[in-house]
């Protein structure tokens, strides 16, 4: 744009963003979770960025309520919206999930799940109840995609390498479980490759379950619909996403999922000034429609957003200036999914082939397509340093588990020491008269 010609103002809750594809690198400890995210203000210089969230807006007057970290809630005019709030965890009403659950959609969780494993071994370790120990060292995984292969894939590599460290924890003593109700696991890398990413998980000792779903799991004690119970203190939720609820709220007309329904040029159907993109958006697939599939959608992923953004972004532009809008428009390039160090599956898509890696070189694949993907030279940057320092210095293997709680030292220190027992006055009794 030119100089002048417009105000960008981006609100969220977060004043960051955060590249989800590394979540499960950066609960297994291979990559720095500061690197994971990017600071808005400083890729933005030229866009206003107001910490809050949008609570409702109203179409006729063209203003969106916002409510800030603090004070009061306040309304911000605009002539032109964009709608890319994302997704959140989809979940269910499972008895126990929400007291129980971890799930891996920030990179807040990232790191309270790689923390919360680490204390696992330390509490087995510093006891001899058996049952203590079994339920620390059972881990259980809810969801066979992307984010769940990925995460069990990592935290089992950390479990192994931190388990070198302890006299009376080995691998052998945990028990890893990964749960889907799907018949496989790793859809979006294609049949062959899935059932291989199984294989390879059960090799290396964890137990697979599909076709089955999670019952309950109150206090930590997980019932399957198979029938199989155990006790665990790590519960990971990623069974899917689903659109930010906040979209109810919005008068935007939605899809069956909750979904923003879009025209192929994201725009919101039934307005020329409201776009939308990414995970909450409904965006025909065009190139699927073309191919014969009248009911295809753009799939949830970041392919997908990154490059929906571009357009998005051009045809803001073109209705400010009376241009007509672009379709959007993009054959799947393939998939690519990290099990671990030096471990993945790949799918490459190259027009009418497809090729099909696994292990070391679909895990350099895995880590070259994200690294490049990364937003901003800052952070690619120092993703590659991490992983280079990886190749020459064993991983860390810390809790910083007081990290979610860093005042309660403080705060036992600074309370009021209690009286001793001879300088309190002794207590008053009265007698009574028979």
């Amino acid at each position: 744009m030119r100089y002048g010609e417009a105000t960008v103002t981006v609100v969220d809750p977060r004043s960051y963003m955060t590249y989800q594809p590394f979540l499960p690198e950066a609960a297994a400890g291979s990559i720095s979770p500061r690197h994971v995210v990017v600071p808005l203000r400083r890729v933005l210089p030229k866009a206003e960025v107001l910490t809050g969230r949008v609570t409702t807006i109203d179409q006729d007057r063209k203003v969106a309520t916002i409510a800030p970290l603090v004070g009061e809630a306040y309304e911000l005019p605009f002539d032109y919206l964009v709608i890319a709030l994302g997704a959140v965890s989809r979940t269910f009403p499972i008895p126990g999930l929400a007291e129980q659950g971890i799930g891996m959609k920030g990179v807040e969780e990232a790191i309270g799940l790689r923390n919360h494993v680490l204390e696992q071994l330390d509490k087995a370790d510093s006891t001899t109840d058996e049952e203590i120990r079994r339920k620390a060292l059972t881990f259980v995984f809810v969801g066979g995609g992307f984010a769940g292969a990925e995460t069990i894939g990592e935290v089992e590599d950390m479990a192994r390498d931190a388990a070198k460290y302890y006299k009376t924890v080995s691998r052998e003593d945990m028990r890893f479980i990964l749960v889907d109700a799907a018949d496989k696991i790793l859809p979006e890398v294609g049949p062959k490759l899935g059932k291989y990413g199984k294989e390879h998980l059960e090799s290396r000792g964890v137990e697979v379950y599909l076709s089955t779903s999670m019952d309950s799991c109150v206090d930590g004690h997980v019932v399957l619909k198979n029938g199989l119970e155990v006790d665990s203190n790590t519960i990971v939720w990623t069974a899917g996403v689903k659109p930010n609820p906040a979209l109810a709220r919005f008068g935007l007309p939605l899809g069956p999922r909750g979904h923003v329904d879009t025209a192929p040029t994201l725009q919101v159907k039934g307005t020329d000034y409201i776009w939308a993109a990414g995970d909450n958006a409904q965006v025909p697939d065009l190139v699927g429609r073309k191919a014969g599939n009248e009911n295809a959608w753009c799939p949830p992923n970041a392919q997908h957003a990154l490059r929906q953004a571009k357009v998005l972004g051009d045809n803001v532009i073109s209705g400010m200036r009376g241009f007509p809008q672009k379709e959007y428009s993009h054959a799947n390039k393939g998939a690519v999914a990290g099990l671990g160090v030096h471990k993945g599956v790949a799918m490459i898509v190259m027009g009418k082939f497809k090729i099909k890696l696994k292990g070391r070189l679909a895990w350099y694949m895995h880590r070259g397509y994200h690294g490049m993907a990364m937003p901003t030279w800052n952070r690619k940057i120092r993703i590659f340093a991490d992983w280079t320092l990886g190749m020459f210095l064993k991983r860390e293997v810390v809790s910083l588990g007081a990290i979610e709680s860093p005042r309660e030292e403080f705060y036992e220190a600074a309370k009021p020491a209690p009286a001793p027992a001879a300088q309190q006055e002794p207590k008053k009794t009265e007698a009574k008269a028979s």
